[in-house]
């Protein structure tokens, strides 16, 4: 029996670690966890309370399509018919509670479009790329092509 027991001193050190690594962890779980977190799963319960308190900046397509429903009516079944009209024209919801309050501008189409569109070999293979100097030579890409519908007919 004592040949079995004859390291306890090596058994009773690694159980030792293995409690200071569970109050460690106690510990700093109760210190760098914040209140709330898990409540509704692996999220802070006052995330909720933080984001209702900042004002609605974004609008949303439904506001924009109920008062430009030209641009809705050509955006759908088009190929930028996910994208929502405040990716492209900014944060709106102050042009949609009062249109006179705020103008959109006009985003620059030349960098927008390519922000999406400019060759990469990162992309797949099936998405429409461009090398703009050969495309458009330095040209605008809404002379050619509908920004709303750019896979219906180019523009004449």
């Amino acid at each position: 029996m004592n040949r079995l027991f004859k390291d306890k001193e090596h058994l009773v050190r690694v159980a030792g670690l293995f409690l200071a690594g569970i109050v460690l962890f106690v510990v700093a779980r109760a210190i760098f966890v914040p209140k709330g977190f898990g409540q509704y799963g692996h999220y802070r319960g006052g995330a909720l309370a933080d984001v209702r308190s900042k004002p609605v900046v974004y609008a949303g397509r439904a506001a924009c399509v109920e008062c430009h429903t030209d641009e809705g009516d050509r955006w759908k079944g088009g190929k930028h018919k996910g994208i929502g009209c405040e990716a492209c024209h900014g944060a709106l919801a102050k042009h949609a509670a009062d249109p006179s309050a705020l103008k959109p501008a006009k985003p620059d189409a030349k960098t927008l479009c390519l922000s999406c569109h400019l060759t990469n070999v990162a992309k797949p293979a099936k998405f429409p790329q461009i090398d703009p100097k050969n495309h458009m030579d330095g040209g605008l890409c809404t002379t050619c092509h509908d920004q709303h519908a750019p896979d219906k007919e180019p523009k004449k």
